[in-house]
């Protein structure tokens, strides 16, 4: 990804464009836009960039994940934290408690997927506190414990390895609430809300696009706005997200990385930087066929990396169910969250997630079935990895490996 930044060529769609020495727009002549090296939109000399909640959000998210280990924390400040409310201190980030942002409100909450189904996101939002109250409930008390099939405690990894705590089934809850939040946060606002037509064309913000209408006293016009926000939810943690290296958070940032640098996949990190770059250019262009066009490259490629990584973890911890039973259940851990992202996934040129919500709770449910990690068998690992790699058009031995 770090070679990104150097390239010279820039991505392009239909030829290219001029830039307006002005005020450094790029401009629509006839259907030619042409992105920059990176992801830098100026007017009139100022950044039209901004994404600040997104990463206060990201930020939140990391400071909620790191609460699972912290045994001094009860359930209802963990929860706080989650559903923070203006004002209180509920982070160490003392930006972080004076923001109007939190979490839960966004978990589950595109509009594609959940506005008519408020049903399904008050389940989802009601998941990840359960992650919550079982990790405080029963790991937290059994943290000095030594753990065994029916017993929460902890397990170490072969050779001195790190400390795993786990519920009485295996599964380590910090690992199931980052890798599903990943989804219901990150994924979920991407894909399904911000880059949705719903959200991107709502009311006036074509014509307002297309006039130079700017959002309030802002420097940017609200289409230009919401694709900021859904680049910030992947980016928004970088130290210079024009440039971005990734690995900067514990979620969708870091996976889209981890994606890349197997060899099968290489290249798909620059592939959904260039799209989120051209996609942009293309709104300061007024140019939406180019922007839809990148719109369904993000939504292809993002979805394959929780996929990936979902195969990706099963095969590891099928390889150390035998020889390490910590270090597998910590990768069948992070497996079990990514399949459950499954569900805000979404198929390109559909209004369709990969897997539905009771697809994905069948899938967990075989992991968590009797004894949970003690007794899954790798036959039922390999039928849960090929039941995912069949939906896309990779193997189930690419993301395994």
């Amino acid at each position: 990804m770090k070679k990104l930044v150097l390239s010279l060529c820039a991505a392009t769609a239909l030829f290219s464009c001029s830039n307006d020495d002005n005020d450094g727009l790029i401009i629509n002549t006839g259907n030619q836009v042409t992105a920059p090296d990176t992801y830098v939109f100026e007017r009139n000399g100022n950044s039209s960039v901004s994404f600040s909640g997104q990463t206060d959000r990201i930020k939140m998210s990391e400071e909620i994940l790191s609460a699972f280990t912290n045994t001094a924390k009860t359930e209802l400040e963990i929860k706080a934290m989650f559903d923070h409310q203006t004002g209180n201190s509920d982070f160490t980030d003392t930006a972080l408690n004076s923001s109007s942002k939190n979490v839960r409100s966004k978990v589950a909450a595109s509009r594609d997927f959940f506005s008519a189904n408020t049903t399904a996101s008050a389940a989802i939002k009601a998941d990840f506190e359960g992650f919550i109250s079982d990790q405080v409930n029963n790991v937290f008390p059994n943290w000095a414990n030594t753990a065994s099939m029916g017993n929460a405690g902890q397990l170490q990894q072969a050779g001195g390895g790190s400390i795993r705590y786990i519920n009485a089934k295996g599964l380590e809850y910090n690992q199931a609430f980052a890798k599903s939040l990943l989804g219901a946060l990150m994924t979920d606002q991407i894909l399904n809300n911000y880059l949705s037509d719903a959200v991107l064309d709502e009311a006036q913000n074509i014509a307002n696009n297309n006039n130079g209408v700017l959002d309030g006293t802002s420097n940017y016009t609200t289409m230009e706005h919401k694709w900021d926000e859904a680049f910030g939810y992947l980016y928004g943690k970088e130290p210079n997200p024009a440039m971005p290296t990734l690995e900067h958070d514990k979620f969708l940032n870091e996976y889209l990385a981890k994606a890349d640098q197997d060899t099968d996949f290489n290249g798909i990190a620059m592939t959904v930087f260039n799209a989120f770059k051209l996609g942009r250019a293309a709104i300061v262009a007024k140019n939406y066929t180019v922007r839809d066009q990148q719109v369904e490259i993000i939504r292809e490629k993002l979805s394959e990396v929780i996929a990936i990584r979902a195969v990706y973890y099963l095969q590891q911890g099928k390889a150390k169910l035998t020889t390490d039973k910590a270090s597998a259940f910590h990768a069948l851990s992070e497996a079990y969250g990514f399949i459950y992202s499954l569900q805000f996934t979404r198929k390109p040129g559909s209004t369709e997630a990969y897997f539905t919500k009771t697809e994905v709770e069948a899938l967990n449910a075989t992991l968590m079935s009797g004894n949970g990690f003690w007794d899954i068998t790798g036959a039922e690992l390999d039928t849960i990895s090929n039941t995912i790699s069949d939906e896309f058009t990779f193997t189930t031995a690419q993301a395994g490996n």
